[in-house]
């Protein structure tokens, strides 16, 4: 094993968790192994320099459960092309450790300004470059989606949704912190309609 991506320079912040969790699992494979098992594992990502959330929910006939989530969290003093190489390396890492079948993330908001934006790009394409290497497909999705797919309502507010989110996993407590429950809305978006849109010859954008 090697030491996790996120080191002194930042850290993994898991679901209720505030210190690292050490090290992290790495193989040398152009994409994950198959499953045999039915069971299908999407890791949600909610892309940000500062945090990046990410959720991994495994489906298995049609039952949904939370396997990780938490947030990579980087120093805000760190030049711009060390943060993201600290996420990228976290997302790898993830990945390594978790064997996704897709990889959803939740789409630029163009509503924020032009600045967060540009941030929140750069984060989304070295996680999309991550699951590039590993062999992963990608999926996006708006936030009007992921509300809609889990609370029923494009337009529910950020607590409806942690709570549907931790219902629908069936989580002890409300998901923290707030990436982290938007990135589980993320990967449960896709877990809802990856299979419906398979069945209609669709692939979700």
């Amino acid at each position: 094993m090697r030491p996790s991506a996120v080191g002194s320079a930042g850290r993994r912040r898991r679901l209720g968790q505030t210190t690292s969790p050490g090290q992290a699992r790495s193989r040398q494979a152009s994409g994950p192994r198959r499953r045999i098992t039915g069971v299908v594992i999407v890791l949600g990502i909610d892309p940000g320099t500062a945090h990046t959330g990410y959720g991994v929910v495994a489906r298995r006939s049609g039952r949904l459960s939370a396997l990780d989530g938490g947030v990579v969290q980087t120093r805000p003093g760190l030049a711009a092309e060390r943060r993201l190489a600290i996420i990228h390396g976290a997302i790898v890492d993830l990945i390594d450790e978790h064997e996704p079948d897709a990889m959803a993330l939740e789409d630029l908001y163009f509503g924020q300004n032009v600045r967060s934006a540009f941030a929140v790009g750069q984060a989304r394409g070295v996680v999309m470059l991550a699951a590039g290497q590993r062999g992963v497909a990608c999926s996006a999705y708006t936030p009007q989606q992921v509300k809609g797919a889990v609370c029923g309502n494009g337009r529910a507010h950020k607590d409806q949704v942690a709570r549907m989110v931790q219902t629908l996993l069936a989580l002890p407590r409300l998901p923290t912190p707030d990436h982290a429950s938007d990135a589980l809305a993320v990967a449960l978006c896709h877990a809802h309609r990856a299979p419906l849109a398979a069945a209609v010859g669709v692939l979700p954008a």
